[in-house]
């Protein structure tokens, strides 16, 4: 074998252990690399965006337009998931989601005219926001969820999350590319345009050979969709909260925020490419450094007392002329503004049973995507009026009422014996995070004793003390 050969093989090999930490099953691998791709092309679609309909001839109401109905036809793609998806295996749902995407990028390079343009908007994956808002998220979460069990799973979200927000970043960064080609190869900007959401199209395909890899569902195996049970109260008030969380960074997805570079400062796309790019690497360090903040002063503390500077640093940024200045505080924003990003999935998959994961998705990821929807079209509209100030203020005031109503909800939360200063309070699977266990994590599993709290299976934890009743495993 070569030396580079063996080399690469061996950087491959600690890439992949990284990629799957202990306890993970690797069936989690397509999944990761997958979202790594996805986020890729949604980086630079989000860049481009609004570049393209503008080069179209449409206007900035028009981007707003386009830019909720993306947003509104993936929450009701996420509803349908959730309300009939486990009637079919997930490979069967992720393998159509990724065809669907590669329509969507082929569709939207070859339209021109506005309303064929919506339609492809509604049903298909395009994602103007910087998070992942499209059918895939929920699918993909419970499959994650799956393959690791307690602190591993925490850590793949991890991963998961940390892999979006890199490649997001250089998503946005080749969104300058549109620039090189016109100046390189001598054509239209319209068409290096075209050209980018053909690569879109190709980049579902490459996902749709990815996911082929994932196992295939054995004869006779169907699962019986099963709503929400002991957890139901604390989703319901999350997905709330979430919502209006989700409804005030609708007024400012990269989409319109882009337009609000090229409307207030004229930047190029390169330049907006680069802001994006490094913004989306301070995301990426921000996911790093969330767990460790949680572990001094706690996952709660963590979201609200990270967000509400981020979101004064929003509103700073509409009422300030320099563009260095406003550069400055957006990328301060970036840096504190998707803390809660690495713990929250992790944290929706824990409170719910195996069964009903794909449904507990589905109920925090639609509101969510609903009410990011509605807010779009708004501050689109509030561009076009020549009020550029406003949607950055509105999205702003409404998330620091969002971080200051989430901190009085759940400030006195307790879950599993533990105080919400535990950055891993809601990790685990049998609690429902008001303090008390879930019947299913109660219930006595193969291998143990009716009243037994300690899996019989592991002899390295015979010896350790359940933490929650004080009994010793090993004197059970």
């Amino acid at each position: 074998m070569p030396p580079w050969n063996s080399h690469v093989r061996s950087s491959l090999e600690v890439i992949c252990h990284w990629l799957l930490p202990k306890g993970v099953d690797g069936i989690a691998l397509p999944l990761l690399i997958g979202r790594a791709l996805r986020a890729f092309a949604d980086g630079y679609v989000a860049v481009l965006l609004p570049a393209y309909l503008l080069a179209l001839g449409f206007g900035t109401w028009e981007v707003g337009v386009l830019a909720t109905a993306t947003l509104l036809g993936s929450a009701l793609a996420t509803l349908a998931v959730g309300a009939w998806g486990q009637r079919f295996h997930h490979r069967s749902l992720l393998l159509g989601a990724a065809l669907l995407m590669a329509v969507t990028g082929f569709a939207f390079a070859v339209g021109s005219a506005f309303w064929p343009l919506l339609v492809i908007a509604f049903v298909g994956t395009l994602n103007p926001s910087s998070g992942d808002v499209s059918l895939f998220l929920p699918l993909e979460h419970a499959r994650l969820a799956e393959a690791a069990h307690n602190e591993a799973r925490t850590a793949l979200f991890a991963r998961y999350s940390l892999l979006g927000a890199l490649f997001a970043a250089l998503g946005a960064l080749a969104s300058a590319f549109p620039d090189r080609l016109v100046s390189l190869a001598g054509i239209g900007q319209l068409e290096a345009l075209r050209m980018m959401f053909m690569l879109y199209g190709l980049t579902g395909c490459a996902v749709w050979l990815l996911y082929r890899r994932l196992p295939e569902p054995l004869a006779g195996e169907t699962r019986a969709p099963i709503a929400l049970g002991p957890s139901r109260s604390i989703v319901v008030r999350l997905a709330a909260l979430f919502s209006v969380d989700s409804f005030a960074g609708g007024l400012v997805v990269n989409s319109l925020l882009a337009l609000w570079f090229f409307k207030r400062f004229d930047l190029s796309l390169a330049a907006i490419g680069m802001f994006f790019f490094w913004s989306g690497l301070l995301t990426a360090i921000s996911q790093l450094l969330a767990p460790h903040l949680a572990r001094r002063i706690g996952l709660l503390n963590t979201m609200v007392f990270t967000h509400i500077p981020a979101s004064l640093c929003l509103i700073a940024a509409a009422f300030t002329d320099t563009l260095e200045t406003v550069l400055g505080l957006l990328l301060i924003r970036s840096l504190l503004s998707q803390m809660d990003v690495p713990v929250r999935a992790a944290f929706v998959m824990a409170v719910v049973t195996p069964e009903e994961r794909i449904a507990a998705a589905s109920f925090t990821a639609v509101p969510r995507s609903l009410a990011s929807a509605a807010s779009p079209t708004l501050g689109g509209a509030l561009f076009a009026a020549g009020w550029l100030a406003a949607p950055l203020v509105a999205c702003g005031l409404l998330k620091i009422a969002y971080d200051l109503a989430l901190w009085q909800a759940f400030r006195k939360v307790k879950s599993g014996g533990e105080s919400n200063n535990s950055a891993e309070q809601c990790a685990d699977p049998g609690s429902n995070c008001h303090g008390q266990r879930t019947p299913e994590a109660d219930a006595p599993s193969a291998g143990q004793h009716v009243g037994a709290t300690c899996p019989s299976g592991d002899p390295a934890k015979q010896s350790e003390k359940d933490e929650r009743t004080g009994r010793d495993c090993g004197n059970q």
